[in-house]
């Protein structure tokens, strides 16, 4: 009943009468009072056309927060796969509109980000399936190679392709100004360890270490160890990660990681599962994915069947997911397998 309410607001700040709004849409005026006295509401047809006439948008007419309508949008993209030019277009004058509103400008920031980063991934996704298909046509031409590689994620052997020298120098720019944000560290001693930047690395992980006494700083220290070739300064590092106590779940994840890597399966699917087990509800379902992954690379097509199910199980029960792109690529992965 709230859009009678708002469609009369917007009435009487535009100054045309419950006749004048009627002919437009081409409907009784007696329509238009009973939808403003909340005696019934438009047709939902009506809605795109209402909202033109008056220059807003279909969620203003339900008279949501700026935040409510922001979370529609977060709840579209993760339900959706591509998303059609019209709506995203849509999506953006409506992000960008709430980005130059100061208290609204971080979270429409992060959520515009979101929406690029979804439809990218989208449409990645078309490139790897374009690509496989340029592959098998061309009868494995290098060019079609190369382009489903870099669909796909691939390693790439050029220095220059593969480093991150721009993240790092942007990220440690923006520690040095934030010293605080123990996240923006992170990433920062991420890419510096994926780029042997191991020096670099040591120092910013002593201000980690100055602000964290959870699993993180030994992880880092393993992580170093290892990409240096200290044997057994990263067996010890190890060791201590895994005698910690009354850490949060990611610790068991972080373990069942680094086992992977190892190709050390067996542990690593114990550490995921105990991550999973540890996590509060909403579980997320990192955990039951990468168990997945693993009995995908064992050639254990049952086993990972049973881990995507138990994907699915996760998304529905704990998430609420009843349909959409999530379930779907799930379900796909599935399929492959049977």
């Amino acid at each position: 009943m709230d859009m009678g309410k708002e469609i009369r607001r917007l009435r009487e700040d535009r100054g045309v009468t419950q006749e004048a709004l009627a002919e437009a849409l081409n409907v009784t005026a007696q329509s238009v009072s009973k939808w403003e006295r909340g005696a019934s509401m438009p047709d939902v047809q009506l809605l795109p056309q209402i909202a033109v006439y008056f220059g807003v948008t279909i969620d203003q007419l339900f008279a949501m927060t700026p935040e409510q309508q922001m979370q529609r949008i977060e709840n579209r993209i993760y339900s959706q796969g591509l998303l059609e030019a019209a709506e995203m277009r849509q999506l953006e004058q409506q992000l960008a509109a709430f980005s130059e509103q100061p208290q609204l400008a971080g979270q429409a920031c992060t959520l515009l980000t979101k929406l690029y980063n979804h439809q990218a991934e989208q449409y990645r996704l078309l490139a790897v399936k374009t690509g496989k298909e340029a592959v098998e046509k061309t009868g494995g031409d290098s060019d079609a190679i190369s382009e489903l590689t870099n669909a796909w994620g691939s390693y790439i052997s050029d220095w220059n392709v593969r480093n991150h020298h721009a993240l790092i120098e942007w990220f440690g720019d923006y520690c040095r100004r934030n010293p605080t944000n123990r996240a923006a560290l992170m990433w920062l001693l991420d890419n510096l360890i994926d780029d042997r930047r191991l020096a670099e690395a040591r120092q910013w992980l002593d201000k980690l270490a100055g602000m964290d006494d959870t699993f993180r700083v030994p992880m880092y220290r393993y992580l170093i160890a290892q990409a240096a070739g200290e044997k057994e300064e990263a067996a010890a590092c190890l060791n201590e990660l895994e005698s910690m106590k009354d850490q949060e779940w990611c610790w068991a994840v972080t373990l069942a990681d680094i086992y992977t890597l190892r190709q050390e399966y067996d542990k690593a699917i114990a550490w995921y599962r105990k991550g999973q087990e540890l996590q509060p509800s909403p579980k997320f379902t990192d955990s039951a994915i990468s168990i997945a992954h693993i009995y995908e690379i064992l050639d254990d097509a049952p086993k990972a069947i049973e881990a995507y199910q138990e994907e699915l199980r996760l998304l529905r029960e704990e998430w609420g997911v009843v349909k959409g792109e999530e379930l779907d690529e799930v379900e796909r992965a599935i399929r492959r397998l049977q």
